[in-house]
């Protein structure tokens, strides 16, 4: 196990009816002003914007409101954001959403405070150090953002999706979660979630660092969990207790508990921050694509940790095979959990009938580096294998 630091400053108020306390935990933070960012109409529709909106005037708490933030958030909102944020006077971002609106309440936190573009922290131009303080009321569970210290964006004039990580200065005060809010997103929404929560954790979990016992069988219980909670919801959409497991998932895969003490990898994030850059297409959506090509490609390569996920997760009978061949059956495992699922798992099936595997294979180099090192180092000429194992 390697040396590590850990912070999870995040305070949690979770259950039935949380958002109601959204205004207490805006006035204990001592946030006079604050800058409400959403998303589509949903929040308004449901009433949870108004609702939100009402327990900070409450307490006396000014507001202004920044709505429309798309999936896959976009460089250009941003500005915007950061342009009404300093005009405002906000003290602090409240995120009412998911991942999407989360980061880009970060993206608008950190430019708030810099004189220069917020797209220097995102590109390493420069190193993020303070940022505003950001609250979220979470209404997906998906990207953990609401525990992270990360934040990912698309800068569509460069064509480029990239991420900035920081160890508290983008961690959310508070995140207020109420699991009932989940129980009528579409299904194809809550799928892609769980294949992003369960890409965060084997991520983390594809390490060359050994001796990480009690980590590895963190992710393996969460991973089960996430899956045994996601057949339950898909089962019965208002189970509480399903939804409120998943939700509650979400958060501990990306909250960096899961990584302590370990390399992680990211290799298929980046592969799928490609895909997302160039076409939209919903992130959660392509990682069901892109993992199990890269655990594919792996697989003959460096088996041993897939191989050990196949025993531990899936139930893979390992006795008399290799650990190339026990890899092979956990990647077809994972693979019909998704089906199972209804997500994509071809380009395809993604939308994308005319891959360019080239520029693909030079976005992500371009992005993340030429080798990329991780728990399985790619060249180009391995990276482009794994594109067409997407066919």
């Amino acid at each position: 196990m390697d040396n590590f630091t850990y912070c999870t400053p995040t305070r949690y108020l979770f259950g039935r009816g949380t958002e109601d306390e959204t205004g207490r935990l805006v006035a204990e933070a001592g946030w006079k002003t604050v800058m409400i960012v959403y998303g589509g109409g949903s929040a308004v529709r449901s009433g949870l914007l108004g609702r939100v909106c009402d327990s900070l005037s409450r307490r006396g708490i000014t507001f202004v409101t920044f709505g429309g933030i798309r999936p896959n958030p976009t460089a250009n909102p941003v500005r915007e954001g950061i342009e009404m944020c300093r005009l405002s006077g906000a003290q602090a971002l409240l995120a009412v959403g998911g991942g999407s609106v989360i980061d880009t309440a970060k993206a608008i936190a950190a430019g708030a405070l810099y004189d220069g573009d917020f797209w220097d922290f995102y590109s390493g131009k420069t190193v993020l150090e303070k940022a505003l303080p950001v609250g979220v009321v979470l209404t997906i569970p998906a990207a953990g953002s609401e525990g992270s210290g990360n934040s990912v964006i698309t800068n569509e004039s460069v064509g480029q999706k990239l991420g900035v990580r920081t160890d508290f200065a983008l961690r959310p005060r508070f995140a207020v979660m109420d699991p009932v809010l989940t129980e009528t997103l579409p299904w194809a929404q809550t799928a892609a979630g769980v294949a992003d929560m369960m890409a965060h954790i084997m991520e983390r979990y594809f390490t060359t660092t050994p001796g990480v016992d009690v980590t590895d069988r963190l992710s393996e219980g969460l991973l089960m969990a996430i899956m045994d909670s996601a057949r339950r919801v898909k089962a019965k959409p208002d189970d509480y207790d399903a939804r409120a497991n998943l939700m509650w998932s979400g958060t501990l895969a990306h909250n960096g508990l899961c990584g302590c003490g370990r390399k992680e990898d990211w290799a298929s994030h980046g592969l799928e921050h490609v895909l997302s850059a160039l076409y939209d297409v919903t992130h959660g959506a392509g990682l069901a694509v892109v993992f199990p090509a890269w655990m594919t490609y792996v697989a003959d390569r460096r088996p041993e940790k897939i191989a050990q996920l196949g025993r531990r997760v899936f139930g893979i009978a390992t006795e008399g095979i290799t650990d190339s061949e026990a890899a092979h059956k956990t990647v077809e495992a994972l693979r019909s959990f998704f089906k199972e699922m209804e997500l994509p798992l071809t380009l395809k099936e993604l939308g994308i009938t005319e891959p360019d595997f080239k520029t693909f294979t030079e976005d992500f180099h371009r992005d993340k580096g030429n080798p990329y090192r991780g728990y399985y180092t790619l060249t180009p000429e391995d990276t482009e294998a794994i594109y067409r194992l997407m066919q």
